[in-house]
């Protein structure tokens, strides 16, 4: 899905995402990815939702974000309460949904100038 770009103050937002593939700023991404509004996107969870650990929402967490919205992929899946402590011991807000579904959130709330964190995973691209 492409997105219309609207005036907006973020310097990092999501300009279209589809299976296999997230595009920031013209440059498209296969593989996970964390950005905030003035973070270049960095690599996060590229090796997939099974292999997320710890260490990748303490990653998250160090940015010192409001909230962070993860998308988890084709499908919602939720994280094992253990792996989110780096966030929940920081009172740092969280939300989990589809990939598409956190695209279009994190646009919108950088959009009004919260300092939000998007974590995306990428499924991989069909095959043909």
């Amino acid at each position: 899905m492409k997105f219309q770009a609207e005036s907006n103050q973020a310097t990092y937002t999501v300009g279209a995402h589809g299976p296999g593939f997230v595009e920031v700023q013209g440059v498209r991404y296969e593989q996970g990815i964390c950005l905030g509004a003035e973070t270049a996107p960095q690599a996060w969870g590229v090796d997939g939702f099974a292999a997320l650990a710890e260490q990748d929402f303490l990653q998250l967490a160090e940015q010192q974000p409001e909230l962070v919205i993860i998308g988890t992929g084709g499908a919602q899946r939720f994280a094992h309460p253990s792996l989110l402590r780096p966030l929940i011991e920081r009172g740092i807000g969280f939300e989990i949904m589809s990939t598409a579904a956190a695209c279009r959130t994190y646009n919108i709330l950088v959009g009004e100038g919260r300092r939000a964190l998007a974590a995306l995973l990428v499924d991989p691209a069909p095959q043909r």
